[in-house]
C-alpha cells in the first residue's frame, strides 16, 4: 500500500502522522521539543531531534507495516535559526524563533531602517526578536567566531530537508520569516544583508513552497524499512499547511486558529499591496501571497479569565453554562498583552465596562469571548480594505471546540464559520502536498475535494452593530485614560 505522511515540525511537540493512499489518517505520533537556556535564550539540539524524529517515523512505519512511502513533506515553524559549517554539519544549537536575545538588535535596526521601507520588501510590520535577522546580528557581535564559521545560516524546516535528501533549499514560504528576504521579488533582501554583513552565498538556494526536493536518502530508506524512491517536497509554513488542510486555498476562505493567539490567514488579491498594514508573506502557491495579522490576546484571553475567576471550571462544562444564559451588554477590551493586529497598540490594556451587581463570572466569561469576536470582526474588516474578500471562515484550533464562541465568530464577523472534522489540518495539509509533489493528485483543490469534510457549519445572526460600536469607542476611551 502506497502511503504519504506529513510531518509537522511544531514548536512544543514534533509530529508525524501516516496516511492511506485515499489521504484518510492511518497513525500518528509525536514527542515534545527539548529546549535548554535562560534569561531570554531558547535553544534545541537540532540534529538530535532530527535523529528522534527518525526514531520516531520508524516506530510509525514498523507499528503499521508499511513498507512502501510515495511521498513525504514537511510542515512547521519558521523562524528557528540554525548555522551550518562548510560539511552541512550544525554549528551548535538551533536558535529557537522563542529566542529574546536580540532586544538591543531590534533596537539598532529599527533605527537603520524606516519602517515602511521593510513592510514593502518584507510584508513585515515590526522588528522582533523574533525574526532570524535579528539573532544574526546578535551573533555577530557576541559569538562572532561561530558567526564568521558559519557558511550558511538555514532555517529549521530547510535543514531537516537537506538531512532528508542532501539538498539545500530555503522555501520561500519560511524564508518570508527571515526578514532577509524580499517576499515580492523572490529574493534575498540586500539591504538586510549587508546590514547583518551576510553574503547571498551564505544563503541556501531559493525555491517555491511546496516543491519536490528530492528522494529519500537511501541510508535513510534503509533505516525506516522502507523501499528506495520516497519523494521528499519542501511542504510550508504550519499556518500554511493548515489553509490547505482545511481546504482554505482559493481566495474568499480564511482559516481562523484560535490557540493561545488567534491567527487569521486568507489569501491575498494579486498583486498583493506593498504597505496594507498587515502582515504579508509569500505564499503556499507560486506567485501568491497570505495576508497573516496575529491576535496575541485572542484564546490567552479567555484562559486568564478562567484561570483567575473561575478556577476549577472546565471548558465543557462554561459551554453548558454560557447556553443557559442570555446575553448582557457587557464589554470586554481583550488585550491582555497589548495589541497587534490590526492596531498595533503596545499601550493598550484589557479592560470590562457595564459590570453591575447582577453580574456573574458566567457573563463576564461571554463578554470576554465576544470581545475576541469583535476583534476577529476588526480584523476581517481591514484584510477586506486590502482587498481581500471573505466569504466563509473555518476555523481550528482550541476555540473551534466552543459552539458558543463559533457562532460569535459568525455573527460577528457575518460569515459562515465552518468546523473541519480532521483536527489536525497542518499534517493532512503536509501530506496533501506530498500527494501533489508525487502527482497522486492534480492539485490542492482536487484533493481536498476527497479528504476533507466539515463537520459543522455556524451561520451568522445578529452582527451586534451597536454593541461593535460601543466596543470601538470603550477602546477609544480606554486608550485616552491609559496615556493620561
Amino acid at each position: 500500500m502506497k502511503t504519504f505522511i506529513g510531518i509537522d515540525l511544531g514548536t512544543t511537540n514534533l509530529k508525524a502522522a501516516l496516511y492511506d493512499a485515499d489521504l484518510r489518517p492511518v497513525d500518528s505520533e509525536s514527542f515534545p521539543v527539548q529546549y535548554t537556556g535562560a534569561d531570554g535564550v531558547v535553544e534545541f539540539d537540532a540534529d538530535a531531534c532530527f535523529d528522534r524524529m527518525l526514531d520516531l517515523l520508524e516506530a510509525l512505519l514498523r507499528r503499521n507495516g508499511v513498507t512502501e512511502v510515495a511521498a513525504l513533506a514537511l510542515t512547521g515553524q519558521a523562524e528557528t535559526l540554525v548555522l551550518l559549517d562548510r560539511q552541512g554539519r550544525a554549528l551548535g544549537s538551533a536558535i529557537s524563533w522563542m529566542d529574546e536575545r536580540s532586544q538591543a538588535e531590534c533596537a539598532d535596526l529599527a533605527a537603520r531602517f524606516d519602517p515602511a521601507a521593510v513592510e514593502a520588501a518584507t510584508g513585515q510590520l515590526s522588528m522582533l526578536p523574533t525574526w532570524p535577522a535579528t539573532k544574526a546580528l546578535w551573533l555577530k557581535r557576541h559569538e562572532k567566531a561561530r558567526f564568521d564559521a558559519a557558511a550558511k545560516f538555514v532555517l529549521l524546516k530547510d535543514y531537516f530537508v537537506y538531512r532528508l535528501t542532501g539538498r539545500l533549499m530555503a522555501d520561500m514560504s519560511v524564508a518570508t520569516f527571515s526578514l532577509w528576504f524580499d517576499i515580492y521579488e523572490k529574493r534575498w533582501w540586500r539591504p538586510m544583508l549587508d546590514a547583518l554583513g551576510i553574503d547571498e552565498g551564505r544563503l541556501p538556494e531559493l525555491c517555491e513552497p511546496c516543491s519536490a526536493a528530492g528522494e529519500l536518502l537511501p541510508d535513510l530508506s534503509r533505516r525506516l524499512g522502507v523501499k528506495p524512491g520516497a519523494l521528499v517536497s519542501v511542504g510550508t509554513l504550519d499556518h500554511f499547511a493548515g489553509m490547505i488542510g482545511t481546504g482554505a486555498t482559493v481566495p474568499g476562505r480564511l482559516t481562523l486558529s484560535t490557540g493561545t493567539v488567534m491567527a487569521l490567514a486568507a489569501l491575498s488579491a494579486e498583486p498583493a499591496p506593498r504597505n496594507s498594514g498587515i502582515a504579508m508573506h509569500y505564499g503556499f502557491k507560486p506567485d501568491t501571497h497570505v495576508l497573516l495579522p496575529v491576535v496575541e490576546s485572542g484564546g490567552v484571553s479567555l484562559e486568564w479569565f478562567r484561570r483567575a475567576c473561575m478556577p476549577g471550571m472546565d471548558y465543557g462544562k462554561l459551554n453548558k453554562l454560557l447556553a443557559e444564559r442570555p446575553e448582557t451588554e457587557l464589554l470586554f477590551l481583550p488585550n491582555i498583552v497589548g495589541v497587534n493586529a490590526p492596531a498595533f497598540d503596545a499601550d493598550a490594556a484589557g479592560a470590562f465596562w457595564g459590570l453591575r451587581q447582577r453580574h456573574d463570572a458566567v457573563d463576564m466569561a461571554r463578554a470576554v469571548m465576544e470581545g475576541v469576536s469583535f476583534v476577529l470582526r476588526e480584523n476581517c474588516e481591514a484584510l477586506r480594505a486590502a482587498g481581500t474578500e471573505i466569504d466563509e471562515i473555518v476555523a481550528t484550533g482550541g476555540g473551534a471546540k466552543s459552539p458558543i464562541w463559533c457562532q460569535l465568530h459568525a455573527d460577528c464577523a457575518g460569515v459562515p464559520v465552518s468546523v473541519p472534522a480532521e483536527k489536525d489540518a497542518a499534517c493532512l495539509g503536509a501530506a496533501i502536498i506530498a500527494a501533489v509533489s508525487a502527482g497522486a493528485r492534480p492539485d490542492f483543490e482536487t484533493a481536498a475535494r476527497g479528504c476533507i469534510r466539515m463537520e459543522r457549519t455556524y451561520l451568522p445572526g445578529d452582527r451586534r452593530d451597536e454593541k461593535y460600536r460601543r466596543f470601538r469607542k470603550f477602546y477609544r476611551a480606554a486608550l485616552e485614560i491609559g496615556r493620561e
